[in-house]
């Protein structure tokens, strides 16, 4: 019986990886491994190609941490979180959008990331088609093309009007937007917003917000797809506004009626979000003074770029309304935005993201900053730029 098995499990040993594994890789991470070599070796970096922080956690974040480590066994939690963060959360939403939210809507998830695969696995069947801005996050389309979901991508210039229609046509089984953006920082106007739920909620279409850049916006505050639809799912994290990246803690905001779907798969797939992040999450809504300084760092450094960005050259540039990047339009340097980022990086120790990380059809002309460094650094680059790139 023994010999009959095992050339079975041979074959399966050795087979390639499965089709759903066949997904493109996070090229911002690809190139954060190649700035770490570089550090490794002896060679200076600049970090402009992770959307990330060089801030710690808040203080009271941090010593919030210290304190449960010491007195807290750091056990499970229910499966949607502590009941006291989902509280704090809900609260969160009536001081800042003066929305009502209850607690029972509100998950608490392993980061975004997990938000999305909560989300997804909640509202698409497999072969569903779900419409994504391009360019936009990777990992959007990457997630959804391994749970079998096919991401249908929408010309950013095509905008609102042709998702409104890709909706109303039933092309698409939902809608998944992110204001502020990544890569490009650009927000959408309320009427679109409105729009875009508008349509979600006449053809039972899914709307999910990305709302991870809340926060960190320069002229106008960004608004909340609950002011529009109670039926749109929210996801948002510690990790960007709140300087928590590596901490691996977000929330999720659904209608009640899928909050048990939601519960079910996070008991399966999560088990629960990581406790001791849970805990000093909860310090992070007090630490709005810190938090805001922080914030006026990434709002100097903007304002560094967008004055030297255009004497390198650099001069086509997305609206940078939020978030900590600036999306620039390199053609007039190279048709290889992969190539450029990795010659900066070898020749000035600059490392910034190729925009085919965001974009497959357009992104060889583009590249990504991110501005969340320190403001000498961003000097520093800047200066290299001018130098590297002659223009």
């Amino acid at each position: 019986m023994a010999e009959a098995v095992l050339p079975d499990q041979s074959r399966r040993i050795t087979r390639g990886a499965s089709l759903r594994a066949q997904i493109d890789p996070f090229i911002v991470m690809d190139v954060m491994a190649q700035a770490n070599r570089r550090e490794a070796a002896g060679g200076d970096v600049i970090h402009m190609e992770v959307g990330q922080p060089s801030t710690p956690a808040p203080r009271l974040v941090r010593e919030a941490a210290k304190r449960t480590i010491d007195s807290h066994r750091l056990g499970y939690t229910e499966a949607l979180g502590l009941p006291e963060l989902r509280e704090r959360i809900a609260r969160h939403y009536a001081e800042r959008y003066g929305v009502d939210v209850p607690s029972a809507c509100i998950a608490v998830t392993t980061g975004s990331s997990a938000g999305f695969i909560l989300a997804f696995l909640a509202m698409f069947d497999e072969g569903d088609r779900i419409g994504l801005m391009q360019p936009g996050y990777p990992c959007y389309r990457q997630i959804a093309r391994a749970l079998g979901i096919e991401p249908a991508l929408i010309d950013a210039h095509a905008g609102v009007p042709e998702m409104v229609r890709a909706i109303g046509a039933g092309d698409v089984r939902g809608a998944l937007l992110a204001s502020p953006a990544n890569p490009t920082g650009s927000m959408l106007r309320d009427e679109d917003l409105a729009a875009i739920a508008m349509a979600c909620d006449q053809n039972g279409a899914c709307m999910i917000s990305d709302e991870i850049y809340h926060g960190l916006t320069y002229d106008r505050a960004a608004t909340t797809a609950l002011a529009f639809s109670r039926n749109a799912i929210v996801i948002n994290s510690f990790s960007k506004y709140y300087s928590m990246t590596g901490w691996r803690i977000g929330w999720l905001v659904a209608p009640e009626p899928l909050m048990r779907v939601i519960e079910r798969l996070q008991q399966n797939l999560f088990i629960s979000p990581p406790t001791l992040s849970q805990l000093a999450a909860l310090a992070a809504f007090d630490a709005t003074d810190e938090l805001e300084t922080y914030k006026a760092v990434y709002a100097a450094n903007r304002e560094i770029l967008l004055d030297e960005l255009p004497r390198a050259g650099l001069d086509r540039l997305a609206p940078a309304d939020g978030a900590f990047y600036i999306y620039a339009d390199v053609s007039r340097f190279t048709g290889d935005s992969v190539q450029l980022c990795s010659k900066m990086l070898q020749d000035i120790g600059v490392a910034v993201t190729p925009g085919v990380d965001f974009d497959a059809a357009n992104g060889a002309s583009f590249i990504r900053f991110s501005y969340a460094g320190a403001t000498g650094e961003i000097v520093e680059a800047a200066r290299r730029l001018r130098v590297w790139l002659k223009p």
